[in-house]
């Protein structure tokens, strides 16, 4: 059986502002929950779970991924969840009706190929929690404490679209990717290309009637880094 994860990973601003977050929170007050893998953040679409072959978790992302081009969602306000167990801190996601769909669809999809022991139960649910993490797993006792502190600083209000669908093994390497622009799977190294990002962006703006990303020059790429760094 071959373990798989499938998720979507942020990029550029998201990505600074999230991270920051994440390891803000974990050093003010010494919970290190999200910090125990390296922390990428990103939205999960399904899993973790296991299945006969990624080539068959590959062909059943891409069934689904290749009816959908524009995806948008928006990272806005802060979230919690008090489960069985485990407390989670995160980044609410106001999903789209078409990020609602894909989602419910690739896991019916999935679902065909993963033995009902091997699913996780949000995998199943109509009311599922869009989220990016910011803490969890050892934050009981700072539960309300990090709460009251979120609920003092400013909320995100990040407007984003979903691009790529990214698949993880169970060493958490990125083992394929699919571009939702491009309609094409991408290795894990062109996956990490920052060049081929670039063109995912472009065509995504293109897909919505905006002129191409204008490369930034150095002056202003330092004073971006000094603004959001």
């Amino acid at each position: 059986m071959k373990y798989f994860y499938v998720e979507s990973r942020f990029h550029r601003y998201p990505k600074r502002y999230l991270k920051g977050l994440i390891n803000e929170i974990a050093h003010k007050f010494r919970v290190k929950g999200a910090l125990k893998h390296r922390p990428v953040p990103h939205m999960t679409l399904y899993g973790p779970s296991q299945a006969r072959s990624l080539d068959s978790v590959f062909s059943k992302i891409e069934k689904v991924a290749k009816r959908y081009t524009l995806v948008p969602f928006v990272v806005c306000d802060f979230d919690a969840h008090n489960g069985k167990g485990e407390k989670t801190i995160a980044c609410r996601i106001d999903a789209s009706a078409e990020l609602k769909n894909l989602r419910r669809e690739l896991a019916v999809e999935l679902n065909r190929i993963v033995k009902i022991s091997d699913r996780q139960p949000w995998d199943n649910e109509d009311n599922y929690w869009f989220h990016t993490t910011i803490a969890t797993k050892d934050i009981d006792r700072k539960y309300d404490q990090i709460l009251r502190y979120l609920s003092g600083i400013q909320k995100p209000n990040i407007t984003q679209h979903l691009v790529r669908i990214t698949v993880l093994n169970n060493r958490r390497e990125i083992e394929r990717e699919y571009d939702l622009m491009f309609k094409r799977w991408l290795s894990r190294a062109e996956a990490l290309d920052k060049r081929l990002w670039r063109k995912t962006v472009n065509k995504l703006r293109e897909l919505q009637g905006l002129p191409p990303e204008r490369p930034l020059s150095l002056i202003e790429w330092f004073k971006k880094i000094f603004r959001f760094g």
